[in-house]
Protein backbone atom coordinates (compact mmCIF):
# COMPACT_ATOMS: atom_id res chain seq x y z
CA UNK A 1 0.00 0.00 0.00
CA UNK A 2 1.25 3.12 -0.91
CA UNK A 3 0.63 5.94 1.69
CA UNK A 4 0.17 9.43 1.61
CA UNK A 5 0.34 11.29 4.85
CA UNK A 6 -2.32 13.18 5.63
CA UNK A 7 -1.35 16.50 8.38
CA UNK A 8 -4.01 18.61 7.24
CA UNK A 9 -1.21 20.50 5.20
CA UNK A 10 -1.20 21.08 1.83
CA UNK A 11 -3.01 19.80 -1.14
CA UNK A 12 -2.20 16.13 -1.56
CA UNK A 13 -5.06 15.46 -3.43
CA UNK A 14 -2.72 16.54 -6.45
CA UNK A 15 -0.28 14.04 -5.10
CA UNK A 16 -3.07 11.15 -5.36
CA UNK A 17 -4.15 12.55 -8.96
CA UNK A 18 -0.46 11.93 -10.14
CA UNK A 19 -0.46 8.77 -9.04
CA UNK A 20 -3.88 7.62 -10.92
CA UNK A 21 -2.44 8.59 -13.92
CA UNK A 22 0.26 6.21 -13.60
CA UNK A 23 -1.65 3.44 -12.68
CA UNK A 24 -1.70 3.53 -8.91
CA UNK A 25 -4.05 3.69 -6.08
CA UNK A 26 -2.88 5.21 -3.15
CA UNK A 27 -4.49 6.06 0.21
CA UNK A 28 -4.42 9.42 1.94
CA UNK A 29 -4.76 8.92 5.61
CA UNK A 30 -3.92 10.26 9.14
CA UNK A 31 -4.75 6.94 11.01
CA UNK A 32 -1.61 5.27 12.46
CA UNK A 33 -2.96 1.34 11.22
CA UNK A 34 -3.13 2.47 8.43
CA UNK A 35 0.38 3.64 7.50
CA UNK A 36 1.87 0.91 10.04
CA UNK A 37 0.60 -1.33 7.33
CA UNK A 38 2.14 1.07 4.54
CA UNK A 39 4.72 -0.59 1.93
CA UNK A 40 5.73 2.99 1.03
CA UNK A 41 4.92 6.44 1.99
CA UNK A 42 4.93 9.93 1.05
CA UNK A 43 5.13 12.94 3.60
CA UNK A 44 3.71 16.41 1.30
CA UNK A 45 4.72 19.75 2.83
CA UNK A 46 3.08 23.13 1.83
CA UNK A 47 3.71 26.64 3.35
CA UNK A 48 5.55 27.50 6.05
CA UNK A 49 8.64 24.89 7.87
CA UNK A 50 6.81 25.61 11.39
CA UNK A 51 3.29 24.95 10.57
CA UNK A 52 4.05 22.04 8.92
CA UNK A 53 6.08 20.31 11.82
CA UNK A 54 3.51 21.58 14.09
CA UNK A 55 0.93 19.95 12.34
CA UNK A 56 2.44 16.59 12.19
CA UNK A 57 3.02 16.95 16.03
CA UNK A 58 0.08 17.60 16.78
CA UNK A 59 -1.18 14.69 14.45
CA UNK A 60 0.26 11.86 16.53
CA UNK A 61 1.70 10.12 13.74
CA UNK A 62 5.61 10.47 13.82
CA UNK A 63 5.97 7.62 16.42
CA UNK A 64 4.37 5.34 13.93
CA UNK A 65 6.62 6.92 10.74
CA UNK A 66 9.63 6.55 12.55
CA UNK A 67 9.10 3.00 12.62
CA UNK A 68 8.47 2.27 9.99
CA UNK A 69 10.91 4.51 8.10
CA UNK A 70 13.98 3.74 10.70
CA UNK A 71 12.81 0.70 12.25
CA UNK A 72 11.46 -1.36 9.56
CA UNK A 73 13.40 0.86 6.67
CA UNK A 74 10.19 1.18 4.70
CA UNK A 75 10.57 3.73 1.82
CA UNK A 76 9.75 7.65 2.13
CA UNK A 77 9.62 10.26 -0.48
CA UNK A 78 9.02 13.70 1.48
CA UNK A 79 7.81 16.36 -1.30
CA UNK A 80 8.88 20.14 -1.17
CA UNK A 81 8.46 21.30 2.76
CA UNK A 82 7.84 17.35 3.38
CA UNK A 83 11.18 16.71 2.03
CA UNK A 84 13.18 19.72 4.63
CA UNK A 85 11.12 18.37 7.30
CA UNK A 86 13.41 15.67 6.96
CA UNK A 87 16.35 17.15 8.17
CA UNK A 88 17.58 18.99 11.55
CA UNK A 89 16.84 22.18 11.57
CA UNK A 90 15.19 25.46 8.76
CA UNK A 91 15.86 28.69 9.13
CA UNK A 92 12.43 29.27 8.36
CA UNK A 93 11.71 28.78 11.84
CA UNK A 94 12.10 27.18 15.24
CA UNK A 95 10.64 24.26 15.14
CA UNK A 96 13.28 21.18 15.32
CA UNK A 97 12.83 18.97 12.17
CA UNK A 98 11.97 15.20 11.88
CA UNK A 99 16.15 14.60 11.91
CA UNK A 100 16.45 11.42 9.69
CA UNK A 101 18.67 13.59 7.74
CA UNK A 102 21.74 15.55 8.80
CA UNK A 103 20.77 19.22 6.56
CA UNK A 104 19.87 22.15 7.51
CA UNK A 105 17.86 24.21 5.06
CA UNK A 106 18.99 27.63 4.30
CA UNK A 107 17.27 31.09 2.54
CA UNK A 108 18.28 31.80 -0.59
CA UNK A 109 20.85 34.64 -0.43
CA UNK A 110 20.02 37.88 -1.53
CA UNK A 111 21.10 38.50 -5.14
CA UNK A 112 20.81 41.00 -7.09
CA UNK A 113 17.60 39.97 -10.00
CA UNK A 114 17.71 37.09 -8.09
CA UNK A 115 13.84 36.72 -7.11
CA UNK A 116 12.78 35.24 -4.12
CA UNK A 117 10.80 32.74 -3.80
CA UNK A 118 12.37 30.73 -6.86
CA UNK A 119 8.82 29.68 -9.11
CA UNK A 120 8.88 28.25 -12.17
CA UNK A 121 10.79 25.37 -14.08
CA UNK A 122 14.12 24.57 -13.92
CA UNK A 123 16.46 21.69 -14.84
CA UNK A 124 17.73 19.47 -12.18
CA UNK A 125 21.26 17.59 -12.73
CA UNK A 126 21.49 13.82 -11.22
CA UNK A 127 24.31 13.70 -8.99
CA UNK A 128 23.21 9.81 -7.69
CA UNK A 129 22.92 8.16 -11.46
CA UNK A 130 22.61 4.50 -9.53
CA UNK A 131 19.63 5.79 -7.92
CA UNK A 132 16.01 4.23 -8.67
CA UNK A 133 14.92 7.40 -8.32
CA UNK A 134 17.16 8.71 -10.92
CA UNK A 135 17.21 5.81 -13.08
CA UNK A 136 14.26 6.52 -15.74
CA UNK A 137 15.03 10.60 -15.98
CA UNK A 138 15.55 12.26 -19.39
CA UNK A 139 19.21 13.71 -19.19
CA UNK A 140 16.86 17.12 -19.62
CA UNK A 141 14.47 16.95 -16.80
CA UNK A 142 12.57 19.99 -15.67
CA UNK A 143 10.49 20.08 -12.50
CA UNK A 144 8.19 22.89 -10.91
CA UNK A 145 9.83 24.47 -7.91
CA UNK A 146 8.08 26.93 -5.55
CA UNK A 147 10.25 27.88 -2.37
CA UNK A 148 12.22 30.52 -0.46
CA UNK A 149 14.30 27.94 1.03
CA UNK A 150 16.54 25.17 0.01
CA UNK A 151 18.51 21.78 1.76
CA UNK A 152 21.74 22.01 2.60
CA UNK A 153 23.35 18.52 3.48
CA UNK A 154 25.83 18.01 5.64
CA UNK A 155 27.28 15.17 3.45
CA UNK A 156 27.37 15.86 -0.20
CA UNK A 157 26.84 11.97 -0.24
CA UNK A 158 22.97 12.75 0.68
CA UNK A 159 22.57 14.91 -2.57
CA UNK A 160 20.36 13.10 -5.10
CA UNK A 161 19.57 16.13 -7.25
CA UNK A 162 21.29 19.56 -8.07
CA UNK A 163 19.37 22.59 -9.64
CA UNK A 164 21.07 26.73 -10.00
CA UNK A 165 19.22 29.51 -9.08
CA UNK A 166 21.75 32.08 -8.02
CA UNK A 167 23.95 29.13 -6.59
CA UNK A 168 23.80 25.28 -6.74
CA UNK A 169 21.07 23.97 -4.15
CA UNK A 170 20.61 20.25 -3.34
CA UNK A 171 17.05 19.87 -5.37
CA UNK A 172 16.84 16.35 -4.17
CA UNK A 173 18.36 13.74 -1.53
CA UNK A 174 18.45 10.31 -0.67
CA UNK A 175 20.21 7.59 1.99
CA UNK A 176 18.92 4.56 2.10
CA UNK A 177 15.49 4.57 2.09
CA UNK A 178 15.24 8.40 2.92
CA UNK A 179 14.45 10.52 -0.05
CA UNK A 180 13.36 13.81 -0.85
CA UNK A 181 12.67 16.37 -3.96
CA UNK A 182 12.28 20.00 -3.48
CA UNK A 183 10.41 20.18 -6.20
CA UNK A 184 6.71 19.31 -7.15
CA UNK A 185 6.80 16.04 -9.36
CA UNK A 186 2.70 16.02 -9.08
CA UNK A 187 2.66 19.74 -11.14
CA UNK A 188 5.86 18.29 -13.36
CA UNK A 189 4.20 16.22 -15.73
CA UNK A 190 5.77 13.74 -17.88
CA UNK A 191 8.97 14.37 -15.83
CA UNK A 192 6.87 14.60 -12.14
CA UNK A 193 5.44 10.85 -13.34
CA UNK A 194 8.55 9.80 -14.35
CA UNK A 195 9.98 10.31 -10.73
CA UNK A 196 6.92 8.88 -8.98
CA UNK A 197 6.61 6.07 -10.97
CA UNK A 198 10.47 4.90 -9.86
CA UNK A 199 9.34 5.74 -6.13
CA UNK A 200 6.06 3.94 -6.00
CA UNK A 201 6.72 0.96 -8.84
CA UNK A 202 10.42 0.85 -8.45
CA UNK A 203 10.84 1.28 -12.11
Amino acid sequence: MIAIVDYDIGNINAIANMLLRIGVRCTITSKEDELAKADKIILPGNGSFDACMKNLRESGLIPVLEDRVLKHQVPVLGICVGAQMLGIRSAEGNEDGLGWLDMDIKKFPDIAGLRVPHMGWNQVIVQKTEHQLALRLEADSRFYFVHSYYMAPVDANDILFTANYGLDFAAGVARSNISGVQFHPEKSHRFGKQLLSAFVKGD
